[in-house]
């Protein structure tokens, strides 16, 4: 504004007005009484104890521009250049006031809502040096704002772009053992179904994983028939209706709806081609649904059923099993069948539990005299040397599994119905738990699947035929 003073025109502030301050330092934000504005100062008396004249253009124009030059402060104001007025007094009127140095600006500590509110910037290090030392101060001081830095620190890790923050495929199957351990099942399952409930579970979770297309996939089942290797191409819906299919015998023994009817034949193989032949088109993801209700069914009624249900007869037309030796043996098929899917996909997947693989290992430890009685009778094994009364032991093989899941088995050479014994081994063969697995199931041959061997070499041939020889489609 001018004109004179007071009189609303253009020129210097009306006196008494606190003025806009100007703009501030970041630093300020820590002191928030510094910008703002102090008391208006009034006028004081002129040198000589006269009032100064408003009229006085001199008087005018000094005080004009001393009120221009004013800022405010918490203590006082400066009326010109270098002169700190306290109270009204300026020291420029006082001789001994401009000899003595003014005292430095102390400033005022941050308040704790200031520094709490800083913590967000603190933890993604933006704050400047004075900030981060202030709050790093009050940190060791406050536990409440020490506790809040450490969850916001940790908060701003998980925000880099360069981790992976893909879920570890297994989590699912780990989150699920953990939750059955701590909460066991109000009916629990018996313990000679758990291999067959964990596996089908398993497999379960596999599929609820992958993708409509991959239903498609194309998987190549293989077995071992006689002296050679077989094998049929499917699909991975193909697969689940072959598990669908021979499961079902087992549901029949129970007394459970057969998924291919009461006059369905008995034999796995003859069962999986009618399934296959009857379905007019190539099966899809459907088939997820009937195969998972129908695994529930059979744990739910081995659950109700009692300890008696496991001696329980399953026939599969050219051989028979116990209820109990017949779940394991679908649990085992269960995860061959699942670890084939598993690699027409590309998903990682994981042997069963040590506690579950050995039973799979006995079971097959038991099958292997028929198996080789059956062989010998076919002309494909060598003939018995020592025959020997039933309970008897006999000449044995002594099988060492080693790994996760591994043990010894002894395995009767000359009569399905002797004993094995150490006493009467012959012959030794050492092999890896899966890989023994494997062999069981047809996808690894006689002749590359045993580690190490030593002894008698025919009967080495013919307990690793006979192995192979376990498997089917």
């Amino acid at each position: 504004m001018s004109g004179p003073l007071g009189s609303g025109g253009d020129g210097d502030e009306v006196r008494g007005v606190p003025r806009i301050p100007s703009p501030r330092a970041a630093a300020d934000d820590l002191r928030p009484d510094a910008y703002r504005p102090g008391p208006p100062v009034p006028p004081g008396p002129a040198p000589g104890g006269e009032p100064a004249d408003a009229t006085d253009p001199a008087s005018a124009a000094g005080s004009g521009a001393a009120d221009g030059a004013a800022d405010s402060g918490p203590n006082g104001a400066v009326d010109a250049p270098g002169n700190l007025a306290v109270n009204g007094a300026s020291t420029a009127d006082d001789p001994a006031a401009g000899d003595t140095p003014a005292a430095p600006e102390v400033s005022a500590a941050p308040s704790h809502g200031v520094l709490k509110s800083l913590l967000g910037a603190w933890a993604l290090s933006a704050c400047s040096a004075e900030e981060t030392a202030a709050v790093e101060e009050h940190l060791g001081d406050c536990a409440p704002c020490a506790e809040e830095a450490l969850r916001l620190r940790d908060a701003v890790g998980l925000l880099h772009t360069d981790r992976d923050l893909d879920l570890d495929p297994l989590l699912r199957f780990r989150v699920l053992e953990n939750c059955l351990g701590r909460r066991p099942a109000r009916i629990p399952v018996p313990s000679w179904a758990d291999p067959y409930d964990a596996e089908t579970a398993r497999l379960d979770a596999l599929l609820r994983d992958i993708g409509d297309s991959e239903w498609h996939a194309p998987v190549r089942l293989k077995w071992f028939e006689g002296e050679r290797r077989m094998s049929r191409r499917t699909t991975v819906a193909g697969v689940i209706g072959h598990l669908l299919t021979v499961d079902g015998i087992v549901a029949g023994a129970m007394g459970l709806d057969d998924p291919l009817g009461p006059h369905a034949p008995l034999l796995p193989a003859a069962r999986t081609e009618a399934f296959w032949d009857d379905t007019d088109l190539p099966p899809t993801g459907t088939i997820r649904e009937p195969w998972r209700d129908q695994s529930h069914d059979l744990i739910r009624t081995v659950s109700f059923a009692g300890p008696a249900a496991a001696e329980l007869s399953v026939s599969y037309g050219s051989f028979a099993l116990p209820l109990r030796d017949a779940l394991l043996d679908r649990a085992f098929e269960c995860w061959i069948h699942a670890d084939d899917i598993a690699d027409a996909v590309d998903y990682p997947y994981a042997p069963p539990s040590g506690a579950h693989l050995n039973r799979m290992i006995d079971l097959a430890a038991r099958l292997l005299p028929a198996a080789l009685a059956e062989r010998r009778r076919a002309g494909l094994a060598g003939p018995p040397r020592h025959l020997v009364a039933a309970g008897a032991p006999g000449r044995s093989l002594h099988l060492e599994v080693e790994g996760s899941g591994g043990g010894s088995w002894y395995i009767a050479l000359d009569s399905p119905a002797a004993v094995g014994s150490p006493d009467k081994s012959v012959a030794q063969v050492a092999l890896d738990g899966v890989e023994f697995c494997k062999l069981v199931a047809g996808h690894v041959s006689p002749e590359d699947a045993a580690a190490g061997q030593d002894g008698d070499r025919q009967a080495i041939r013919d307990v690793l035929f006979a192995a192979a020889a376990l498997s089917r489609i």
